[in-house]
Order: C-alpha cells, then structure tokens, then sequence
C-alpha cells in the first residue's frame, strides 16, 4: 500500500510545465521532440497540427507541443499560447535566406499576452552540416540581446546525434520555478 501510495502521490504532486515547440517547417522539431522521448531519430513527415509528449527531466515533467511550422499553420500557434512556460525556438542552421521569418515569428510571440512569462530555449540545429551559422550569429541575426523581458538561451544541436539537446533541457530544468 505504501509503495502504490507513494507511486500515486509522485504521479500527481509532480508539476507540468508547458513548452511549445515552434519554428518554421522543416528545421527539426519533431526530430527533436523524439529524441528526447526515445533518444533515437524517428522517421517523420510534415507535422499538420501538432504532436505532443511528456519528457520528464530529474523529476521535473515537461508536456512538449509539437506544433506544425509551415505557413498555412503559423497564424493558429497562439491556440497553443495558453499556460505556457517555455517556448522552443527551432533554427535550421543552415537556412540563411528564412532567419528573418524565425526573428519575424519570435517577436511576435514574444509580444503576446499568453507569453509575458515564458522563457525562451533556442536551439540553432543541424550543426552538422557543412556552412552553418554558428550560434552566436544566429543570436546576433535574432538580435536576441534585445529581448529583456524574457529569459533566453540559444544552445548548438544536432537533431539527428541529439548533440547539444540534454544542454537546452538543462537550462530549462535550472529555469523551473524561476520567476
């Protein structure tokens, strides 16, 4: 009984926190999403809507919305918006000419109401590929030195090795009850 007990009240005394997963279409997201439910590269299409999964992190429980990028299905992220604690801000390295719709999309997040109290993971994906950006120039790009109103960390990964991603879950997990 105590053990059935004690299972129970970790099942309902642990928190969720809230993190959407946004970025335009093809930059990695579901791919990332999977590799920290599975740790392995998953098969995916084109997400219409979303996906959604629980991560948990050092007891801490993470409910991740997979939410669809291309441009038909931008307008309706902010249905997501509500409770949200952390945004995900996917950046396909390597894709100079769309980082000004990424800054255009961020900003514009960043400005709603739902979000006053997010904080902000950007992960600067595909460094494995030959002529990306770095980190630092995608932050400089983002002008993410500019955003005061929100916490934010821009941390290098590799969707396909899961390179970098358990740094951004670090960060996210040291944000946790940070207000």
């Amino acid at each position: 009984m105590g053990l059935l007990f004690a299972k129970l009240s970790s099942f309902f005394c642990n928190q969720e926190h809230k993190v959407i997963i946004v970025g335009l279409d093809n930059v990695g997201k579901t791919t990332i999403l999977y590799q920290f439910l599975m740790n392995e590269v998953v098969h995916t299409s084109p997400t219409i809507g979303s996906n959604v999964e629980e991560i948990v992190v050092k007891n801490t429980h993470f409910l991740m919305w997979d939410i669809g990028g291309q441009d038909s299905l931008r307008a309706s992220w902010n249905t997501y918006y509500s409770n949200t604690e952390f945004i995900i801000l996917v950046v396909d390295s390597t894709d100079r000419e769309r980082l000004t719709i990424s800054k255009e999309e961020l900003y514009r997040m960043l400005a709603h109401e739902d979000l006053r109290k997010a904080a902000v993971l950007i992960f600067a994906n595909k460094q494995d590929k030959k002529g990306c950006m770095s980190a630092a120039e995608i932050s400089k790009s983002l002008t993410l030195s500019s955003i005061r109103d929100h916490p934010w960390h821009i941390q290098s990964c590799c969707a396909l090795t899961g390179e970098g991603l358990c740094q951004g879950l670090e960060w996210m997990t040291s944000r946790v009850g940070v207000r």
